[in-house]
């Protein structure tokens, strides 16, 4: 089982829309793919054309005493399988306060989803206990990332939070992900901070890019994704590049280190970002 985390606090970056397609692919390869959707406003519940579900059937079973959960009331939407979000989330948020209400979700994930071969969950736009839960259970971290100021800024936030929580929780985190979305070729702002994130973040920036694209901007609640609807369209042809890339990276295994008896070079201090390194200098005044 790979565990997932699909977020950013910036709003806006395609973050849900890539938790489907990057689902849908997964499950069209023949992998067995759970999404959680641990939003409280259940937008990748409604994108499926998922009904509000009763709380005992959602996300909300992570949160609770009893950690039980019938994998009978998994909905299919399509390749992959959901455990929708109830707005009962809002409520449990409220509750979940103790600093060991980070690890519900880990402590479920290993009860009953081992039978699944990725574990997506996606979550809210914003750092909740539900974002801080799936950090806490990913092996991988995903960023997806408009290349533009807010979102940039926003993604960064997002991966430092995530180092913080691999120091401190999840020792066995990967490097976070970035994924360039809605990249508009004509835009030079866009092909200024693509040249940013690549020259701060090297290979943690996915070669693959999501290039912007009606059909991924078509708002459907049939369960239907571009996959099934426009699979020659653009959209539909990045995300299945970007799966072949994220199936490369997450699949293979670190490889121990040989063993020496001489000791590593110990590598420089990373010097302070100058203004010319930071995103506000790309912005034209």
């Amino acid at each position: 089982m790979i565990p997932i985390t699909v977020c950013n606090h910036k709003g806006g970056t395609g973050k849900t829309t890539s938790s489907i397609m990057i689902a849908a692919a997964l499950g069209m390869s023949g992998r067995r793919v759970l999404v959680v959707d641990l939003d409280p406003q259940g937008f990748l519940t409604r994108m499926m054309g998922v009904a509000e579900p009763d709380p005992k059937a959602s996300s909300c079973a992570l949160f609770g005493e009893s950690q039980s959960f019938d994998k009978a009331s998994l909905v299919n939407p399509g390749a992959f399988s959901l455990i929708p979000a109830s707005t009962r989330l809002s409520t449990d948020m409220r509750r979940l306060t103790r600093s060991i209400d980070v690890l519900w979700a880990r402590e479920f994930q290993e009860a009953h989803f081992q039978d699944f071969d990725y574990v997506l969950y996606d979550s809210a736009a914003a750092l909740t206990v539900f974002t801080l839960n799936a950090l806490t259970a990913a092996e991988h971290v995903l960023i997806p990332v408009l290349p533009e100021y807010q979102p940039v800024v926003g993604a960064e936030q997002t991966y430092q939070t995530a180092i913080t929580v691999r120091k401190k929780l999840n020792p066995a985190m990967q490097d976070p992900i970035f994924l360039l979305t809605m990249v508009d070729g004509r835009k030079r702002n866009h092909l200024a901070y693509e040249n940013y994130l690549r020259d701060r973040y090297g290979d943690s920036i996915m070669n693959s890019r999501i290039r912007t694209s009606a059909s991924l901007s078509t708002t459907r609640h049939d369960g239907q994704t571009p996959f099934d609807f426009d699979p020659r369209g653009r959209g539909s042809q990045d995300y299945a590049a970007a799966v072949d890339e994220l199936v490369a990276r997450t699949e293979r295994r670190p490889q121990p280190e040989p063993e020496s008896d001489t000791k590593p070079e110990s590598q420089p201090e990373r010097k302070p970002e100058t203004p010319a390194d930071t995103p506000e200098s790309l912005e034209v005044s």
